[in-house]
């Protein structure tokens, strides 16, 4: 068989530098990105180094993965950034920001994966979102409007893809460990955890767990769906 090809955004460190090491354990093609060097080192592994919001180098990442592979079968949308800030302190800059890389980055990803996709008759979408949008939490205005704006893009899109056997769905995490949280304040973060059914902070496989299923072929009922974790 043809190991799967898979791109993942936001690859340097966190949740998607676990995701695409698992993804190169399982014999997986991977591609990444990121605005910074990785250090990933493996025979599977192509990194690019762009901001996902560039329209010239992404067509020319989706264009190296057609000139080798001739198709992508799996695209996560893992690249994200937030700001934790009241919206009185909020600046535009950072409004801009936030929604260029959250939602702008998502779509543009999401719609030249399509095109590579729908050749196939096969493929798999997946988006991040969070548990902020449910939760609505305090300081987090702007990162909670450009994921709910997220959700809707992914509802969206699993309409107009269905027809090429694409579907795309959305994983809404609870806080992991990772550089995202790393200035939150503690009080701030145990408030959140007590405001889950589940009170803890998420781990990678409880991520993991989710993509996986997603990402089966067994799984093509299921687009649409934005999946909370932690009960949220």
């Amino acid at each position: 068989m043809n190991p799967k090809i898979i791109l993942i955004t936001g690859t340097r460190k966190g949740i998607g530098r676990s995701l695409t090491e698992y993804y190169l354990n399982q014999n997986y093609i991977v591609f990444g990105c990121s605005r910074g060097l990785s250090d990933i080192q493996h025979k599977n592994y192509r990194h690019y180094c762009l901001n996902v919001t560039d329209e010239v180098l992404v067509k020319k990442l989706f264009t190296d993965i057609k000139n080798e592979f001739g198709a992508l079968d799996i695209l996560i949308n893992n690249a994200g950034i937030a700001s934790m800030n009241h919206s009185l302190f909020t600046e535009i800059k950072t409004i801009k920001n936030i929604f260029d890389t959250n939602l702008i980055g998502t779509f543009l990803f999401s719609r030249e994966a399509a095109k590579l996709m729908k050749n196939k008759k096969f493929g798999r979408i997946i988006n991040f979102s969070t548990v902020a949008v449910r939760l609505k939490l305090e300081g987090e205005a702007i990162y909670a409007a450009s994921k709910a704006a997220v959700n809707t893009l992914t509802e969206v899109l699993a309409v107009e893809f269905a027809d090429f056997g694409i579907t795309v769905n959305a994983i809404g995490p609870t806080p992991v460990k990772t550089d995202l949280i790393k200035n939150i304040p503690q009080d701030k973060m145990s408030k959140l955890i007590n405001r889950l059914p589940l009170k803890r902070l998420g781990e990678f496989d409880d991520i993991l767990n989710v993509v996986d299923f997603l990402i089966k072929p067994e799984s093509n009922f299921i687009t649409g769906q934005i999946i909370y974790l932690g009960g949220a």
